[in-house]
């Protein structure tokens, strides 16, 4: 099917110009965050994480992102997930954000690895009980009966730990995604939208170079 024409959009929120943009791509992607929770965006955190299986077939989902910084950028979710699974097989990722009202996007690539315990350690102890109880209810990506296998599950576990402190389980926890690329694009008239590359390069320096739409 092909879909109506009416549903074309034309960008003209701005530029994205080389001479004016920080040569730190993560001072970049902090200034783009801070703008996109001032305007109110809808989960300004929501990434899109592509991975793929040792045979290169990819899938991807939705997730949150819950810090950056020179290191790269962290996430957290259970290790035997699909996309656990994945990561143990083929440690490659890609993640999209994408700021529709501000016309904008950033994609990330780069390798993936587990964070030190005491990082996904003490993320989890600043979650909200029940998001706690949640990580030891799921098991994630698995075939369950119906919805009511969880929710007798979480039940369960509520009366046991209401009155402890629940530990994290050990299949439960964070990533960091490392970039070798990031890139930011802009939307732009007929378009022409400005997409501007980082590459890592040695010494941790990044290669700036503009991208035809």
């Amino acid at each position: 099917m092909l879909l109506n024409s009416e549903l074309r959009k034309e960008y003209r929120r701005g530029r994205l110009e080389e001479a004016e943009i920080a040569r730190d791509p993560f001072a970049v992607f902090a200034d783009w965050l801070q703008v996109a929770v001032e305007n109110d965006i809808w989960e300004p955190n929501a990434m899109t994480l592509a991975t793929a299986d040792a045979e290169g077939r990819p899938s991807a989902r939705v997730v949150l992102l819950k810090g950056f910084d020179a290191r790269g950028f962290t996430f957290f979710t259970n290790y035997e997930s699909r996309k656990g699974r994945e990561i143990d097989a083929n440690p490659q990722a890609a993640a999209v954000f994408w700021w529709g009202p501000l016309e904008r996007q950033v994609r990330i690539e780069g390798g993936v690895a587990k964070l030190a315990p005491a990082e996904s350690d003490e993320y989890y102890l600043s979650r909200p009980f029940g998001a706690r109880i949640g990580a030891w209810a799921s098991p994630q990506s698995q075939v369950i009966a119906g919805r009511q296998v969880l929710d007798e599950r979480w039940r369960h576990l509520e009366d046991v730990y209401r009155q402890q402190t629940l530990a994290r389980p050990p299949y439960w926890g964070g990533y960091r995604l490392t970039p070798r690329v990031i890139e930011f694009w802009q939307g732009g008239e007929n378009r022409l939208h400005d997409r501007l590359r980082y590459t890592r390069q040695p010494a941790d320096e990044w290669l700036i170079e503009r991208l035809a739409p």
